[in-house]
């Protein structure tokens, strides 16, 4: 995902609306919105997306003890803003060692949170049982949101998704074990309320997770 935009899907480059098409294309999927280059994490960075963005732009907040924000990217151009976006926090595990979490807020059918999932996607639909009582639960911008489980993803992470502000919110977790987090009823903040609070989130280094999982 560094240096040129990328396909929200599978990474791949992508072409720049041109002669041929109004819109930006992968050669696989088609129609997309491109996914940005990655910075290096800084309350900047954070900002630019924080104000282009036309979805939340979730963080827990405050973040728990020891954790640091450590990367956001986002899907969509100049003309459309931002249709997905996802930031990453890493710090301690909750059984021991270091966890690592993507939170993604994304339209109906971008597929960035698919991506980090390891899913098929586009949307979690598919692979969450909503018949079923949610696996967990969040606060988020202070409304009660339940997450489910997604089925189907590689055992190396916990993925859970819901609803949020009309808006899909994936949380993708490394190890699975960090999924016991989720079972704390996260507090989660839209950044484009923080207001001058986001200048306090503390930096970490840039996940490599979020470049690609």
């Amino acid at each position: 995902m560094r240096g040129e935009p990328s396909c929200p899907k599978c990474g791949g480059r992508v072409r720049a609306p041109g002669l041929f098409a109004d819109t930006w294309q992968c050669d696989v999927h088609g129609t997309v919105h491109p996914v940005q280059p990655v910075i290096p994490p800084s309350v900047e960075a954070l900002g630019v997306v924080v104000h282009r963005t036309q979805v939340p732009v979730w963080m827990p907040w405050p973040l728990p003890i020891g954790w640091l924000f450590t990367g956001v990217a986002s899907a969509g151009d100049d003309r459309s803003g931002g249709r997905a976006t996802a930031v990453a926090c890493s710090g301690p595990g909750p059984l021991g060692g270091m966890g690592e979490m993507i939170l993604v807020a994304e339209e109906l059918g971008v597929g960035l949170g698919a991506r980090y999932a390891g899913t098929d996607g586009p949307d979690p639909g598919p692979y969450i049982n909503v018949e079923k009582p949610p696996q967990a639960k969040v606060l988020a911008a202070g409304r009660p949101t339940p997450l489910w489980h997604v089925s189907g993803t590689p055992d190396d992470r916990a993925v859970f998704a819901g609803e949020a502000l009309g808006m899909w919110l994936w949380a993708v977790m490394w190890p699975e074990q960090s999924g016991l987090l989720m079972y704390d009823e996260l507090v989660l903040t839209d950044l484009r309320d923080a207001g001058a609070e986001i200048e306090l989130v503390p930096c970490g280094a840039l996940s490599p997770r979020l470049l690609g999982p």
